[in-house]
């Protein structure tokens, strides 16, 4: 059912989306201010590539990572986070879509702070 799951996500817009969001990553990475922000968006392109099966888990990431997440916050991961939130909203009005508007709160959740999280990608 993963392989299912990841295959309906990538027809309808996750493909994109992940590219979306390397995409971004890669402009991030252009700066030396923005390589910690840039590979941040490619953990989460990560997960928007393969996001059934893959697991999110809360690492210690000490106060460097605290400052991180806040500027993250501030600098645009609330409108990301509100983003997915919205999406997750409008999939689980339908029974078909409960499954892929979970995966969009799992987004939103690591959109919020993303520093200090560990992720694993499986298939």
């Amino acid at each position: 059912m993963k392989i299912l799951g990841n295959i309906i996500w990538w027809i309808f817009g996750g493909l994109e989306t992940a590219i979306g969001y390397m995409t971004a990553g890669l402009v991030l990475c252009l700066t030396i201010v923005g390589i910690p922000f840039g590979f941040q968006l490619f953990k989460i392109a990560a997960v928007m590539v393969f996001p059934f099966g893959s697991k999110v888990s809360e690492s210690s990431g000490g106060l460097g990572s605290t400052i991180l997440n806040i500027l993250w916050f501030i600098l645009g991961g609330i409108w990301i986070a509100l983003v997915h939130f919205l999406f997750g909203i409008l999939l689980c009005i339908t029974i078909i879509g409960i499954p892929f508007g979970k995966q969009h709160f799992k987004f939103a959740g690591i959109a919020l702070h993303p520093f200090g999280r560990e992720i694993e990608v499986g298939l």
